[in-house]
């Protein structure tokens, strides 16, 4: 079963988070993990991707850089800030609150 967008819609931003949280990444890299996670069932499209990075750059949750060229292409690497550690340590608690509601209301 190929999950829904819209399903996943809030939750863009708390996922791009999670992928930082291990190491700095380029864009391709997090859409492959997320791809990876999900086993193949969930996609991230380009543009919500990269629009959720300059949401989360603008916000002070993530920063970018340009990496060297020695490992073929100059990539545009994201990393988490300590402001974006908090913003997800809270979303991840929010998450665990929701998981209980939505188990009693359809239980």
């Amino acid at each position: 079963m190929v999950i829904s967008s819209d399903m996943v819609y809030g939750h863009v931003e708390s996922i791009i988070l999670r992928c930082l949280m291990d190491k700095d990444c380029y864009g391709y890299e997090i859409s492959r993990y997320i791809s990876e996670k999900t086993r193949q069932e969930y996609e991230m499209k380009e543009a919500t991707l990269y629009t959720a990075f300059r949401r989360l750059e603008k916000q002070g949750y993530i920063r970018s850089y340009w990496g060297d060229e020695s490992m073929g292409a100059r990539r545009r690497y994201y990393s988490i800030t300590g402001a974006g550690k908090e913003y997800f340590h809270k979303k991840m608690r929010e998450w665990e609150q929701m998981k209980k509601l939505l188990d009693l209301l359809f239980a």
